[in-house]
């Protein structure tokens, strides 16, 4: 059986890593998942959805990265070039993460967290949520 739920995030910042691991698990437990899968996908085009490790500054080296990563060019995206690199950074990390659900309770590792990767905020996120059950 599959479901779907839909969530909003509001970020605070031009770039972000905003950690929505216990909202996903908060759903997990209002559809009454025991086992299955959760995919967490993002609406847009200059926000990402990824896990990572949030001690304390990982989340600025993220971000950090990620500028790193993208190249400052003449983009030429026609309705505003200067977030074009915005774009790109949200398409190399990805648009969605699939998470194992095992006894109500995603299956993540330690330290591993759910994150939105805000590029182009502030802004409100729609993030939809597949509950997929076995």
């Amino acid at each position: 059986m599959i479901q779907n739920k839909k969530i909003n995030i509001k970020t605070t910042k031009r770039k972000q890593i905003v950690d929505i691991t216990d909202e996903v698990q908060y759903y997990i437990e209002k559809t009454k998942i025991d086992e299955g899968l959760v995919n967490i996908f993002i609406l847009h085009t200059t926000a990402a959805i990824t896990t990572a490790d949030l001690d304390p500054g990982t989340d600025q080296d993220m971000l950090d990265a990620f500028e790193t990563i993208v190249p400052k060019l003449n983009y030429r995206h026609p309705h505003n070039p200067a977030h074009a690199g915005d774009h790109i950074m949200s398409s190399l990390i990805g648009p969605s993460v699939m998470v194992p659900v095992e006894d109500g309770e995603l299956q993540l590792g330690t330290w591993q967290r759910i994150v939105l990767v805000e590029l182009d905020g502030p802004r409100e996120r729609n993030i939809i949520l597949t509950f997929i059950k076995s």
